[in-house]
């Protein structure tokens, strides 16, 4: 039987969602383009969230590696990007995630970061899941875009099975037809019956192999999307943020900037607190 859709899971020291509590928010550029740039959004995103008293988990990556376009800019690699990220959680206090493609990968991520991330390509791949599930971090397995909600059950049941309960689901479009991806709320609620259900907001924007060589990306659609996935009663929200989106080397199209950002805070944070007020506990 899956757990109660109200469980929680400890996603990082001090940050648990689910079970009512907090919105939390993931956030961070898309990939590691230089350390400096890292600290700097790491610095940016600290301030926004303690000035909305929202936890805040860190998000980089080190390696793209299902980039459309084999010139596509990747990241540093293992090493250098889990240097930059150990950086970041020293000098700035903040729990880090990064995403993992390969079984070899996972222990040596989970000595740095918090959270091992499971890409939406790779959410089947056992082994994989298994390796971040025996490192003991928390596992955040992002549903690929060819797998119904419903089936996700089978994911978090890998990762359990390890002995770890650590994990969260995250949305991020489903695939319909060429180069676009559509969110279907529904599915929102029914994974929320195995684990705590996290909202990709800016990988949901994507309109895949959309400009031929790369990913294009609809941006318009942030708010009213987070705030859809909001009112269905998720439990976090991911999102890229880069001070200068159109500048980004990965996803430029689908990043928000950090005033982007702050507006959909506000309204997010509205349409959680008119959602708690209607809560039978209220």
């Amino acid at each position: 039987m899956p757990p109660d859709p109200a469980s929680a899971a400890l996603l990082a020291p001090g940050i648990t969602v689910g079970a009512g509590r907090p919105l939390a928010l993931i956030a961070g550029p898309c990939v590691i383009e230089s350390p400096e740039h890292l600290l700097h959004m790491a610095g940016l995103l600290r301030e926004l969230a303690a000035e909305f008293a929202v936890p805040l988990v860190f998000k980089a990556s080190f390696d793209k590696a299902n980039r459309s376009s084999k010139d596509s800019f990747r990241g540093p690699g293992l090493e250098a990007g889990l240097a930059a990220l150990a950086a970041v959680k020293e000098s700035m206090a903040l729990p880090v995630l990064t995403d993992v493609h390969e079984t070899a990968q996972a222990a040596a991520a989970a000595a740095v970061v918090d959270v091992l991330q499971v890409p939406a390509f790779l959410c089947r791949q056992t082994d994989l899941l298994v390796a971040c599930a025996r490192t003991g971090a928390a596992v955040n397995i992002k549903k690929g875009q060819f797998v119904a909600p419903h089936d996700m059950g089978h994911a978090v049941a890998k990762v359990r099975a390890e002995g770890n309960d650590r994990v969260t689901l995250t949305e991020r479009g489903a695939s319909f037809g060429y180069n676009n991806l559509v969110v279907d709320l529904r599915g929102l609620p029914v994974m929320r019956r195995f684990a705590p259900v996290v909202f990709d907001v800016t990988h949901s924007l994507q309109l895949p192999g959309g400009l031929g060589h790369a990913t294009a990306g609809a941006r318009e659609f942030a708010l009213p999307l987070a705030r859809g996935a909001v009112a269905a009663g998720i439990d976090a929200l991911f999102v890229e943020v880069h001070d200068h989106p159109e500048r980004a080397l990965s996803d430029a199209t689908t990043q928000l900037s950090p005033a982007e950002l702050r507006e959909l805070l506000c309204q997010v944070l509205a349409v959680r607190a008119a959602l708690d007020a209607l809560s039978p506990q209220a």
